[in-house]
C-alpha cells in the first residue's frame, strides 16, 4: 500500500527537468539539435556512431559477423556518441539520426551517402547488403523478421519500463517494478519456450534476430543486465541462457561486445575501433 499522495495528472501537462532521474540532462519533450557539431568520419565503407549498450552491440556484433565471413565492405569505423554528455543532440548525429538515439550508421559506399538509423533497420540494412544473417526463402525470412521485430516492441518494456524504474529511476515504487518485472518474465518465457526446441531463435540458423535479442535478452540472463538476475529467478529460464552463452562465445560477438564499450574491465573496453588491430585479444 503507497504512503505517497495520489498524483492527479494536471490539465496540460509541463515538463519538470527535476524529475528525470538519472537521465534528468538528456531526456527532453522536443527534437532536434541543440548544438552545431560535426561528425568525424573515417576512411571505412560504413560509419558508425554509437555506445556500447546494447542497441549499439547489436549493430558492432553484426559487423564483426560480417568481416569474420570474409566481406571486406563491411569495414567500418566505429566513433564513440556519450549519450550521457549529449553528443546525439549535435547538428552531425541529427543529420544522421532525427531522433538523436544510438546507434546511427553512414553508408559512404553509395553516392551520396546512405543514412540508416534504429538499430533494427541497420541490421536489416547490412544483411540485405551482404545477404548474410537474413533468410532469402519467404517463410525463414518471415520467422527471422517476425523475431527481429518482436525484440523492438518488446525491449522497451525491458530497458525504459523495468531497467528504468527497478535500476534508475530516483525513487523505487512498487508499482512500476511489479507491472514491468512481469512484463520481462512474461518475455523471458516466450523466449524459453520457443527456444525449448530450436538451437537458435528461427531454427537451425543464426541470424540477425539472434543477435538482437541476444544484446538485450543474453545479456539480462548470462551477464546480470540491470544487477536484476536474482530479482527476477533468470536462471529458471534455462534454454534462453544456453542459447546466450552459445552465442556469447562466438569470436565475433567477443569482440562486437567490446566496441564502443567504454565501462566494465578496462582491457575490454574499446572506445572506438577504426581497424581490427584496435580490439587486441584478452
Amino acid at each position: 500500500m503507497s504512503t505517497h499522495e495520489p498524483y492527479v495528472p494536471p490539465k496540460v501537462w509541463t515538463w519538470k527537468t527535476e524529475n528525470g532521474g538519472r537521465f534528468a540532462d538528456i531526456n527532453r519533450p522536443t527534437a532536434g539539435a541543440v548544438l552545431e557539431k560535426a561528425l568525424p568520419v573515417g576512411e571505412h565503407p560504413l560509419q558508425l556512431y554509437s555506445v556500447g549498450t546494447p542497441n549499439g552491440v547489436k549493430v558492432t556484433v553484426l559487423l564483426e559477423e560480417l568481416l569474420a565471413l570474409g566481406h571486406k565492405g563491411a569495414e567500418y569505423d566505429a566513433y564513440l556518441i556519450n549519450i550521457i554528455a549529449g553528443d546525439q543532440f549535435g547538428s552531425g548525429f541529427v543529420d544522421i539520426n532525427p531522433n538523436s538515439k544510438i546507434p546511427a550508421l553512414l553508408d559512404q559506399s553509395t553516392s551520396p551517402g546512405t543514412r540508416v538509423f534504429e538499430s533494427g533497420a541497420i541490421l536489416v540494412y547490412l544483411a540485405e547488403k551482404f545477404d548474410a544473417f537474413l533468410p532469402t526463402e519467404p517463410a525463414g525470412r518471415a520467422e527471422c523478421m517476425s523475431w527481429l521485430f518482436w525484440q523492438m516492441g518488446s525491449a522497451p518494456f525491458l530497458g525504459g519500463g523495468f531497467g528504468h524504474f527497478y535500476a534508475y529511476a530516483p525513487e523505487k515504487l512498487e508499482y512500476p517494478i511489479d507491472r514491468f518485472a512481469m512484463e520481462v518474465k512474461r518475455q523471458l518465457d516466450v523466449l524459453n519456450n520457443n527456444l525449448a526446441n530450436r538451437q537458435f531463435l528461427c531454427g537451425d540458423a543464426y541470424t540477425i534476430a539472434d543477435m538482437a535479442n541476444y544484446a538485450w535478452y543474453g545479456t539480462l540472463v548470462i551477464n546480470d543486465l540491470y544487477n536484476a538476475q536474482e530479482f527476477l529467478d533468470v536462471a529458471s529460464y534455462t534454454h534462453v541462457a544456453r542459447w546466450a552463452n552459445e552465442i556469447q562465445a562466438r569470436p565475433a560477438v567477443q569482440r562486437g561486445r567490446r566496441v564502443n564499450r567504454v565501462w566494465g574491465p578496462e582491457e575490454e573496453q574499446v572506445r572506438e575501433r577504426h581497424s581490427a588491430s584496435d580490439i587486441t585479444e584478452i
